[in-house]
């Protein structure tokens, strides 16, 4: 894959992006997010094919992938006004559909078309498939590990901002209440595995979520991204203010300089 066939499928990503914006307020601020983690995901996969010297060919397919990883997402909120997959259809598939259905990556060999659909396909899955083997699967781990780099970059924005301002979508329509945390959350990132989804019954569950993703990091270089970030300091600061909190907080930082 060349130069010129990845800015292809970028032009292509900006004019078919576009017209999603044409909604109401509440909408296009949930687009614009999507638009935005997209870019940002492009930035974090530059850094990761960097410092995991990937070669310059393999660097554009990783771009490819980290383009069109969400591309799914746009058509999901237009028909659901939603990003819960669990309320809506898989984003990964879907987002295979939109690539097939626009010829996306109708200019390249076919074992890279494979390559990026693959990667597309199985990059939101709890875990990949056992039987995925390389090249694939070094793929597949690059945009698990950028998509979380910058989902993380969101959260810690979004925390920021007064709750009538966060974009709605982002939040998963998880009830935000100070105080309350589920048990098996807790008990999950203490035990240093993913909290699951569907154990997430409020937003710091769901913050507990996302803590716990530094155990299904697979480089040294989104580890070392992610602590120069200071992304799970900043989560942990807005939980609540408990012993098993702050223990499994301190485990998942521990692993990531191991």
């Amino acid at each position: 894959m060349n130069k010129l066939q990845l800015n292809l499928i970028s032009s292509w990503f900006d004019g078919y992006v576009e017209p999603f914006l044409a909604t109401d307020e509440e909408g296009a601020k949930n687009i614009q997010l999507k638009i935005k983690h997209t870019r940002k995901v492009c930035e974090a996969m530059a850094l990761l094919s960097s410092g995991e010297n990937l070669s310059e060919n393999e660097s554009h397919i990783a771009s490819a992938v980290a383009l069109l990883h969400d591309v799914g997402r746009f058509s999901q909120y237009k028909r659901w006004r939603t990003f819960r997959d669990n309320e809506s259809d898989n984003h990964a598939r879907l987002a295979i559909d939109v690539i097939r259905e626009e010829r996306v990556l109708a200019g390249l060999d076919a074992p890279e078309q494979l390559l990026i659909e693959e990667a597309v396909r199985f990059h939101n899955l709890l875990e990949p498939p056992a039987n995925i083997k390389s090249p694939t699967r070094r793929f597949i781990n690059l945009i698990r590990d950028a998509d979380k780099l910058d989902i993380w970059r969101i959260f810690v924005e979004l925390l920021a901002q007064p709750p009538e301002e966060r974009a709605t979508a982002a939040t998963l329509g998880l009830p935000d209440i100070p105080e309350m945390v589920s048990g098996a959350c807790v008990a999950a990132l203490n035990s240093g595995t993913v909290v699951r989804l569907n154990t997430t019954n409020c937003f710091n569950d769901f913050k507990l979520l996302q803590i716990s993703w530094v155990y299904d990091l697979t480089s040294v270089t989104a580890r070392r991204l992610l602590l120069e970030s200071g992304y799970i300091p900043e989560l942990a600061a807005t939980l609540p203010e408990r012993p098993d909190i702050r223990e499994g907080v301190a485990k998942a930082l521990i692993s990531l300089s191991a």
